[in-house]
């Protein structure tokens, strides 16, 4: 693990740097190593110190050095916990929740410590994401986290458009203020008909699970404003194969059904044709529609 692995004290590293994954919500979910690096180390440095301190005082912590390293001062305050590291001391690094460098600060930090020469100790535990896929009952063996999207209606659906083809779960991080755009994104992308997971207030008391249609996912949000509080793990079903050459056979068909028979008939009798969801030919056919003069 580097130089300063082989000096221990009180059953932790001098001169090392230990990434804590702390609590999600619920503070009893800390585990009790990193209750243990917490109560050792020399300093913690914490993407909000009175985050950190919430958590110290549950437990009756007290922190011999407590600094802040955000995603606004990282590449500075990671200097300063090299010149600790150099100076023998050892130091935990505990984003606001969760696992640190997963969508929150932490992986800059990682880098200039390794660089150094010094050992990077990850001390596991709490991840939203983890949570949320195994809870969600999706059985895909494969998944690709994403993390947040573009806040920006067009870069996100250009992001979505890279994602479309891929056949893994896709698992994004979002925010409240953003998650009905993004579900309807989401639906206009990918298809309204993909199943999608949506978790929210993981671990905390108003703690939600819902499965549903993409194309249903903005209106069960929107029929109660609880439902749109709190932070987001989105889980959607990724692209099938099969599914995606039967589409393509029931575009086929309905191009020619659509010049004899109204939309809802065309789609219909399409699906049972080539075995493609009838709600996806539904929603293609509006747009051939559409675009014929």
């Amino acid at each position: 693990m580097g130089r300063a692995a082989q000096h221990e004290k009180g059953g932790y590293a001098v001169a090392a740097l230990y990434v804590v994954a702390t609590p999600i919500g619920n503070l009893e979910d800390v585990t009790l190593r990193a209750l243990e690096v917490l109560k050792g180390v020399d300093t913690i440095a914490a993407e909000d110190t009175r985050v950190a301190a919430k958590l110290l005082n549950h437990y009756g912590i007290t922190a011999r050095k407590l600094i802040a390293l955000h995603e606004h001062n990282e590449n500075q305050a990671a200097g300063r916990i090299v010149a600790a590291l150099r100076n023998g001391e050892s130091v935990a690094y505990a984003s606001d929740a969760g696992t640190p460098g997963v969508s929150d600060p932490g992986a800059r930090l990682v880098s200039a410590v390794r660089e150094a020469g010094f050992p990077v100790v990850p001390i596991p535990g709490a991840n939203a994401a983890v949570a949320a896929l195994s809870a969600s009952g999706c059985t895909a063996r494969h998944f690709l986290f994403y993390g947040f999207l573009p806040s920006k209606a067009g870069e996100r659906r250009n992001a979505l458009a890279l994602l479309k083809e891929l056949n893994y779960l896709l698992v994004f991080y979002e925010a409240p203020h953003r998650v009905v755009d993004t579900v309807t994104d989401l639906a206009a992308v990918l298809g309204g008909s993909r199943h999608i997971v949506i978790a929210r207030e993981l671990t905390k008391l108003f703690e939600t699970i819902h499965a549903c249609e993409l194309g249903d996912a903005a209106r069960w949000l929107q029929e109660d404003p609880n439902r749109m509080k709190g932070e987001f793990v989105l889980i959607v079903q990724g692209a099938d194969e099969d599914g995606d050459a039967a589409l393509s056979a029931g575009r086929h068909a309905l191009e020619v059904l659509l010049e004899e028979l109204p939309v809802k008939q065309a789609a219909a009798l399409a699906s049972r044709i080539t075995g493609a969801r009838k709600n996806e030919l539904y929603e293609l056919a509006l747009k051939l529609k559409e675009r014929k003069p």
